[in-house]
């Protein structure tokens, strides 16, 4: 029981900082103060995103070998989630296009980095980086142009990411390492997306519509069953080595992404059903977390 308690009082500590970011942007919606949600949006999928995306491809230290291995555990992961969840939608009735990517999408950064480097240590560290890059570009690529595909999907073929992977990709193959002040502008800017989401989602869940909560905890609960249904078959299908099973997994069981409400809100009108998948998928996964850890391969005692 008291390893249990630690456990959960460990992810506690590192999930605070997120509702803390959450709760400025709600206490700024309680007090009705203007905020410019669009340009928000904007900032950060335009901006930010692919900046961190950037800096974390051009910095990774993982081999050659174990990447291109991440990658296409990760790449093969998020089509079977897209797969199944857009099997769910369809049994619930709900708009496929529009809310696949909110179900298929985990949370691999802000949580997702945190909770693989105090489960798996830096090395597992390693592994979740690349799986939070690969995940990134997809998202932004084809979870974009999902969103927008009744308009030809112009946004997803625009996205600042596509560049600022070819580049990155680009750089490594030729073992160049960018010059200092670009690493650096990278950083500083990418810094800016985990903040600006969580303030966002806070301002919109402080003014959500509760007739949508049913829908947004369907949802939530969608990600978390892809997440474990998909992980778990990619994993063995791909008969993956435990140093890259584990946090693979792991990653893909993640809670829905908070820039997949960014894009909600940018690009759809279920911005607010979005906003309660997040809400009710964070919810969950920290109550279930132990037990996510253990399925994932990570014997209680290890964790300190």
């Amino acid at each position: 029981m008291s390893m249990l308690l630690h456990v959960y009082s460990s992810v506690l500590a590192m999930l605070l900082p997120v509702f803390a970011c959450a709760g400025v942007g709600a206490e700024w919606a309680r007090r009705k103060l203007a905020y410019p949600g669009t340009f928000v949006s904007a900032l950060v999928t335009s901006v930010a995103v692919p900046a961190l995306v950037f800096n974390t491809l051009t910095t990774t230290r993982l081999e050659n070998k174990t990447l291109l291995t991440v990658v296409l555990a990760a790449a093969a992961g998020i089509a079977v989630m897209a797969a199944l969840s857009a099997v769910m939608l369809r049994l619930r009735g709900l708009p496929v296009r529009t809310l696949v990517p909110t179900c298929t999408f985990p949370n691999a950064g802000n949580l997702g980095l945190p909770l693989s480097q105090f489960a798996f240590g830096d090395a597992g560290l390693s592994v979740a980086v690349t799986f939070f890059a690969v995940c990134s570009f997809m998202q932004h690529t084809a979870g974009v142009y999902l969103l927008t595909s009744s308009s030809g999907g112009k946004g997803a073929l625009r996205s600042p990411v596509i560049l600022v992977v070819l580049l990155a990709v680009a750089l490594r193959a030729a073992g160049i390492m960018p010059p200092a002040w670009l690493l650096d502008t990278s950083r500083l800017l990418g810094a800016l997306t985990v903040p600006l989401m969580l303030i966002s989602l806070g301002h919109t869940l402080m003014s959500i519509n509760f007739g949508n909560v049913t829908a947004g905890l369907y949802v939530g609960m969608t990600r978390l069953v892809a997440g474990v249904a998909g992980g778990t078959l990619v994993v063995k299908a791909l008969n993956l080595p435990p140093e890259i099973a584990g946090v693979t997994l792991f990653q893909m069981m993640m809670p829905v992404a908070v820039v997949s409400y960014m894009y909600a809100q940018r690009f759809t009108d279920h911005a607010e059903t979005s906003a309660g998948a997040v809400l009710s998928s964070t919810i969950a996964f920290l109550l279930l977390c132990p037990l996510a850890l253990w399925y994932a391969g990570v014997p209680f005692g290890a964790l300190g």
